[in-house]
């Protein structure tokens, strides 16, 4: 009798454990940064894993604060599925020191250990937020906890520009990424990715002000729109689901607004 109720006790909160890590598809619109504090988030940096005795990330003036020191991510604690991520964000004044655009992204469908992928990354689907690249789309494939790479990649309809580069563009020739970037729709040919310099066609807004992404995540399509515009579109992507995370990878970065909307029925 002990032992049926020791295993009807393990089967019960066993099943509640695996309901509970079980992705969550918002039936409301779902805050995930409350303005005050980072509760709900965890953190992680190449060079100091799990903690972050700099203080990477932190809350500014009811802002999300990045400053761009190392490499490494803010993380939701939950897994999530069919959502519209919606941040608005701007740039601070912190480079890397280097000439190149400012660069930072958000990451969906994190699946995996933390740092996986070469230590610094989750495997997941990099939504670009890079000053002329805000938008295109990167696979990042890492290592499960056995070590097996974990299999991440996107299908979309591409054209390849002057530059041979792919950019999405309906009714393009049908392409599987596995572990390449898929440019935005407009991406200019030719543009050299200099600090704060813009394509002529960018849609994303000037330094010193805010830009809106969302990420529309739909079952497994997943489709970016910078300031209202669609600038990329993606599917069959793999996985379809998991953690959100927003990168520091050298700038300073704001984040205003950071929530998950439901998808209209």
């Amino acid at each position: 009798m002990v032992r049926l109720l020791l295993a009807f006790a393990v089967l019960v909160w066993g099943g509640a454990s695996a309901a509970a890590d079980e992705p969550i598809a918002p039936k409301e619109v779902t805050t995930l940064f409350n303005g005050k504090d980072l509760s709900g988030f965890t953190t992680w940096l190449k060079e100091s894993q799990r903690a972050d005795p700099k203080k990477v990330f932190r809350v500014t003036d009811g802002q999300i604060h990045i400053t761009g020191d190392g490499f490494g991510y803010l993380a939701t604690e939950k897994a999530y599925k069919d959502y519209r991520a919606l941040i608005e964000y701007r740039w601070g004044k912190k480079t890397d020191g280097g000439k190149y655009v400012r660069n930072s992204g958000l990451l969906v469908h994190a699946t995996g250990p933390d740092g996986g992928a070469n230590g610094t990354w989750m495997s997941c689907v990099e939504c670009q937020l890079a000053q002329g690249c805000c938008g295109d789309l990167i696979v990042i494939r890492g290592q499960d906890e056995k070590g097996g790479t974990i299999p991440v990649s996107i299908t979309s309809d591409v054209v390849l520009g002057s530059d041979k580069r792919p950019r999405w563009k309906e009714g393009g020739e049908k392409t599987v990424f596995t572990n390449r970037q898929l440019w935005w729709n407009k991406h200019e040919a030719g543009f050299k990715e200099l600090l704060d310099t813009y394509g002529k066609d960018d849609v994303e807004s000037k330094l010193g002000e805010w830009t809106k992404v969302e990420c529309v995540c739909d079952g497994n399509r997943l489709t970016v729109f910078v300031n209202g515009v669609k600038v990329n579109h993606a599917y069959d992507v793999t996985p379809a689901a998991g953690k959100i995370l927003l990168q520091t990878e050298g700038f300073e970065l704001f984040v205003r607004k950071f929530e998950l909307h439901p998808l209209k029925k």
